[in-house]
Formats: C-alpha cells, structure tokens, sequence
C-alpha cells in the first residue's frame, strides 16, 4: 500500500483529492493538512511514501514544508508531489531544489493524479524534460551567481557522466540500456553510483544538478 498525505489550504481540494485516492486499491490516505505546519506535524509522527503538496499556502509554504519534512529523521524514503497552477513558476524550481519528486499542474486529470502518486513512491520522478529546462533556464538566469558545480561531479566516469546527462533528458532506465547498448541491469549501476557519489535522492534531483552544474545546457538534445 501507498500512504499518502495530502496537504492544501483549500478544504473542498482535499477532500476531492482524498475520496478520489482512497478509492484505489493500492493507496491509503493517511492524513490530510490544511497547512504546511500540519504537514510536517503529521509526516513526523505518520511516515507518508507520498506527500502531494500544494505549494501556495499562507504561513509556512509548500516549499518549507517540503524542506523540513525531507530533513526529518527516517525520511530517507518519502517523497513528495508537488501540485500547482502554473508549470513555469518560481515556486515549483524551488520546491525542486530542496527535494520535491516532481509536480503535477492542479488542472491534472483523476487519472494523471493517481498514476503521479504511483510513479513518485516507487522512487521515479515526475518530470517533463522541457518543462524541466524551461523552469531551470528561466530561474537560474536569474541569479546573479550561477551556482558552483559540486567537486563530486569530477568523481564520475565518462559513462557516469553520460548517464546523467540522458537521465537529464528524461529517458528512463531502459531507454538509456537501448541508447548504450547495454543491459537494463547495468544502467540502474550507473544509476546508483551517480546517486551515491553526487549524494543524490532521486532522478528529480539528478535533473536540477545537470542543468545547475551545466551538465546539461537547456535546449540541447540528450546524445545521439
């Protein structure tokens, strides 16, 4: 089964959310939290596999709640879906950036909710690529200090490295194996290893460091 805890300011939106969830039979709704306090009250004392999270809430946002739940003891295996209005949206690149397994936009159909809620507990991310380099090409031009590639990226093999930057352009484990010609079981080694030696959670954070690091530059196709 897949806890899930569902947090949004709007009472009606959770309550939608929840009977919708709780009809399948592989989900359970564990909790739900009209703000991000709540949230992190509950994920302390419930352990979710899921939080769907909405990002705008007034007091302690979606993107701090997020932050302190990932930073919370035993944690290690939670992740979290983020819901909003906009793709392109400077609250979604931050929730990104402290953790958040991918987003949803609040106009997703039933299905596309429940099969999000899926792909982000068995540890995949939620990601479309050119969303993903839309988001990080708009925001981190922003900044007036790109930031620092991380000394670890220098650890990585050439094929390491190769499998970060398709795993940056959205191809899954077996689409990389067709890509380098070799077995499903040796990409998802490549795949740990680039996990462990960057310190890496999930795909969603091998994206960010890619484009952040300049890996991977937005608008270039993944290699042929």
């Amino acid at each position: 089964m897949i806890n899930v805890l569902i947090v949004d300011d709007q009472t009606i939106v959770r309550a939608g959310f929840a009977a919708l969830l709780a009809a399948q039979d592989d989900i359970t709704v564990i909790g739900e939290a009209g703000d991000g306090r709540e949230a992190v009250r509950i994920a302390e004392r419930s352990r979710p596999d899921v939080v769907v999270m909405d990002i705008r809430m007034p007091g302690m946002d979606g993107i701090e709640a997020t932050r302190r739940i990932l930073s919370l003891p035993g944690s290690e295996n939670v992740r979290v879906l983020v819901l909003t209005t906009f793709d392109v949206d400077e609250y979604v690149y931050e929730a990104l950036a402290v953790g958040a397994s991918g987003f949803l936009l609040k106009d997703a159909t039933a299905d596309e909710l429940v099969s999000a809620v899926r792909v982000v507990a068995r540890g995949d991310s939620l990601l479309a690529p050119q969303v993903t380099g839309r988001l990080i090409r708009e925001f981190t031009k922003q900044r007036r200090n790109r930031p620092q590639a991380p000394s670890e990226l220098a650890t990585l093999t050439a094929r390491e490295t190769e499998v970060l930057v398709l795993i940056a352009g959205g191809l899954s484990n077996g689409e990389i194996a067709q890509r380098l010609v070799v077995s499903e079981h040796t990409v998802k080694t490549h795949v740990a290893r680039v996990f462990t030696k960057l310190g890496l959670r999930d795909r969603a954070q091998a994206v960010m460091l890619a484009y952040e690091s300049g890996v991977v530059v937005p608008g270039e196709s993944a290699p042929g």
